[in-house]
């Protein structure tokens, strides 16, 4: 798993909220933010899992993200590590 330790504790994004809570962010909008940040190559480059290679499509990679839990958190973790270095101005 990725080490999410070097990153800023106190990040919050528009509403105030806290990033690494992902108070209100359904895993559809991380799905969707990812995919507009990087595409399905750089995703399945990041994260090797077949939804983003093969025919990949927001409805496959969600049920296969729901079933799934360690593809699920390398999902979440990419999520909050871009939206962290996108508030601070890194991306």
């Amino acid at each position: 798993m990725a080490d999410l330790s070097n990153l800023p504790q106190d990040v919050r994004d528009e509403s105030g909220h806290l990033i690494r809570e992902l108070h209100g962010v359904s895993l559809a909008q991380i799905l969707e933010y990812l995919v507009a940040a990087y595409g399905w190559p750089e995703l399945d480059r990041r994260i090797r899992i077949n939804c983003f290679a093969v025919d990949p499509s927001i409805k496959s990679s969600l049920t296969f993200l729901r079933r799934t839990p360690w593809a699920r958190t390398k999902v979440e973790e990419l999520y909050i590590r871009t939206r962290t270095a996108e508030v601070l101005g890194r991306r």
